[in-house]
């Protein structure tokens, strides 16, 4: 009898399970935030093998408008540095609360989802413009991390084990731990500031119009086209019906 092959028929069904078990992982993710982690790990992965340069993909306002080289509005977003700790962390993070929001307040709400993210890509390529700051996915992070413990004030969190705290202050901690470890700080206060804008124009402000009675309830709606490309065209014209 050769145990040899046998165990090696059973490493075999090891990797086979773990190799099901990270596919199922992905899968189980949201559609969108999926689709930013893909693109995230493959832009990274084309820049280590140095199918495409990191120097075609940062965002600069005068290459986008100036040459029409209108791709660093995406790219800009989707390279995260070389693969790293510090590349791990930062996929972790707009995974979980990429994810956690996804599956959370936008629940069903493809499209309003996709506005957030785009109403965040705008309002920080803006910025950038009078920051100088080229790449500008962890500002996206950070607007998703400030806009999940807004609309989840009472969770519990602890940092290091022994630091707790409730969710709306995960961005102010993860900004005082970015100062301790001499990181700049300017995407993360960028990521903040874009993020404490959307909630109020998507959570506090339809609030105010209710009450003075304002004609104009909400102030961030999906249009008809994003609807129809999220797929649920149907469902919004049904809901205004």
């Amino acid at each position: 009898m050769d145990f040899g092959a046998g165990g090696g028929a059973v490493g075999a069904m090891g990797n086979h399970g773990a190799n099901v078990d990270m596919m199922s992982w992905y899968m189980e993710i949201p559609l969108i935030s999926r689709l930013y982690l893909t693109g995230a790990f493959l832009t990274t992965a084309a820049c280590a093998v140095d199918i495409i340069s990191p120097f075609n993909l940062y965002f600069n306002w005068d290459l986008v408008f100036s040459e029409g080289q209108v791709w660093r509005l995406i790219t800009s977003y989707l390279f995260f540095g070389v693969f790293s700790v510090d590349f791990l962390f930062h996929m972790y993070f707009l995974v979980r609360y990429s994810r956690l929001l996804e599956e959370g307040d936008f629940r069903g709400r493809t499209a309003n989802y996709v506005l957030m993210l785009l109403f965040g890509i705008a309002c920080i390529s803006l910025v950038a413009v009078y920051t100088h700051v080229h790449f500008l996915g962890s500002a996206l992070t950070f607007m998703m991390v400030y806009v999940w413990g807004r609309r989840n004030e009472d969770v519990k969190m602890s940092f290091l084990g022994f630091f707790q705290f409730n969710a709306p202050y995960l961005p102010w901690v993860m900004l005082g731990f970015s100062i301790l470890l001499g990181n700049g700080i300017t995407m993360d206060l960028i990521g903040i500031a874009v993020g404490h804008t959307y909630y109020f124009l998507e959570y506090v402000l339809p609030v105010v119009a209710e009450i003075r009675g304002w004609r104009r309830k909400k102030f961030l709606q999906p249009p008809a086209l994003l609807h129809w490309l999220c797929g649920s065209y149907e469902q919004q014209h049904l809901h205004d019906d």
